[in-house]
Formats: structure tokens, sequence, C-alpha cells
């Protein structure tokens, strides 16, 4: 199964995200399939790519519930089709 999950890159005190499709049982810091965005907390920056990220979600991929809430933030769900707009 996969999800779409955060991944840590930068140096310490200093992290930044990349928002990746990978295996659920992948470490953190693991091969992933594909980046598909990119969050920065502190200067709270957000970079998605829209259509990678609707073509995981429609095959299945679960976001991570941080995942999922930056993309309510980014309204990445309105593009989706109503019966999949419900994650578990």
């Amino acid at each position: 199964m996969l999800k779409l999950r955060l991944k840590r890159c930068g140096r310490k005190q200093r992290a930044v995200y990349r928002i990746v499709a990978i295996d659920v049982r992948s470490r953190r810091e693991g091969k992933d399939l594909q980046k598909v965005g990119f969050y920065d907390p502190i200067k709270n920056q957000t970079y998605l790519n829209v259509t990678a990220i609707l073509y995981f979600l429609e095959r299945g991929a679960q976001p991570t519930g941080t995942v999922q809430d930056i993309f309510k933030k980014a309204g990445v769900f309105k593009d989706l089709r109503p019966n999949q707009t419900k994650f578990t």
C-alpha cells in the first residue's frame, strides 16, 4: 500500500520536508517512488505537484494526517471526485 507522507530534509533545527509517495513499509528516509511536493514549516511555504498527487490519490494512496491537512489548506481535494474524499 502507498502513503503520501513527509520525508525530513534540511539541517539540524531547520527542518524542511518533502512530500513523497512511498511504500508503507519503508522508513521515513527510505527510497520513495516519487516526490510530489515540498513543505517548509518555518517559512510556511508549500509547493505541490497537484497532478501527481491526484494520480496517487485516485489509485488508493492514503495521505498521513499532516499531509492531509496541507492538502486541505491548498484545496487539493476539490479536484477529486466526490466519492474519493473520505480517507481512513
